[in-house]
Parts: C-alpha cells; structure tokens; sequence
C-alpha cells in the first residue's frame, strides 16, 4: 500500500512557519491534505497542582509527547483515523476532548521541534526549516501574544529573554542541519511555497496516488 506522503515543517517561534504550512494547504482545493500541528502534543498535566503546570517550559522538547504523536502518525500512514489531542493553555494540561482527524494523501507535521526527534523525522519525505531573522521573529510574537493572549510587553519580553531564546539556540536552531529545504522568511516566500507545492504534486504523482489539479 502507497503511504501518505509526510513533509515537516519547522522553525522558530514567529518565524512563519505555520504560515507557509497554511498556504501549502491551500494548494490543495480537494482536501487530500492535513496539517498536524506538534502543539496539540503537549504532555498532559493534569496529575500536577495548577502551580506547577505554570512552571512549563513549552519550548523543550521534554514538554512534547512525542511518543504518542509518533503512534498517531503511524496510524496516519496506515490510513488510519485518530483521536488528536487537544491542549487547553489556560489550565496548563491536556483538555478532555479529543478531535477525529482523517487521514489524507499529504500530512504536513508543523512545529518548532519537529526535526528534533529521529523517530519523526524518519518518518518524512520532505523536511523543511523556516528561517527568520530573530527581530522579525520576536516582533511577531510580541504583537501576538499581546494580541490574541493579552499578554503585557513586559511578559512577553521576560519569557522570550529566559525561555524563548535560549531553548531556540539550544534545541531549535541546530536542527536546520536536518533540513532538506530552508525556506527563509516564512510565509512571504512565495516562490519557496509555489516550489513546495510543486514537489509534494510530483511526489504524489510518482506515488501513483490522485493528481491534485
């Protein structure tokens, strides 16, 4: 049986790659695509008192349960349904509900940590790192957060200066040597995008499963 095809998406916090992992969707009017975003698979918490789920540093790859997203794209390929997971942030655990995902002929897994384990990236085609100039990117996060979070200037620089940096540098930022394509500046390279749609159709092609159009 052909399997699914699975590209990577990764990158720094703010620095587009949910964007591009967007517009690549979009390519595919049939939705014979999914994107499975490596946020839905925070571990769950809820076994610890809401103080210490404060104290959860979301950019270490520890957070992750990788073991559990693994098996879901495993099934994924198989042509398998899943349960995803969903993460509430404001109880610092994993929410109750699940949602059913359908599995497609394209699975772009997006994240800023998913080149960092070996077991997901043995499992992609494509893998792709969005690289943005760090003010860009801290910019955008400052702007989001304050927007969609109401979070304070001061909040958002703190976290970015003892957590966001540093676990960049530190887990983030090494795994563009894994990539096989460097998209810089996220969802503004157009061109970058047309190209990606244009190797995930040949692929498909190749694969012998239905030509999107």
């Amino acid at each position: 049986m052909v399997k699914p095809v699975v590209i990577g998406v990764a990158g720094g916090s703010g620095s587009g790659k949910t964007t591009v992992a967007k517009e690549i969707f979009r390519a595919f009017p049939d939705q014979s695509i999914l994107v499975l975003e490596q946020d839905a698979y925070y571990k769950d918490q809820s076994h610890l008192p809401f103080e210490e789920r404060l104290k959860t540093n979301y950019d270490h790859p520890l957070a992750f349960d990788h073991d559990l997203l693994v098996e879901h794209l495993d099934r994924l390929l198989n042509y398998e349904a899943i349960d995803r997971p969903v993460y509430d942030y404001t109880r610092h655990t994993r929410a109750k509900e699940t949602v059913r995902v359908e599995p497609k002929n394209v699975i772009i897994l997006e994240g800023i940590l998913v080149l960092e384990d070996e077991r997901l990236r043995e499992r992609m085609d494509i893998k792709v790192f969005v690289d943005t100039d760090v003010d860009v990117r801290i910019i955008r996060r400052l702007l989001r957060d304050i927007k969609e979070r109401g979070r304070t200037i001061e909040s958002v620089v703190e976290q970015y200066l003892q957590v966001v940096k540093p676990m960049h540098n530190q887990f983030v930022e090494p795994t563009k040597k894994y990539a096989d394509i460097i998209i810089p500046e996220g969802g503004e390279n157009q061109v970058a995008i047309d190209l990606m749609v244009t190797k995930i159709k040949t692929i498909l092609d190749e694969h012998h499963v239905t030509h999107i159009s």
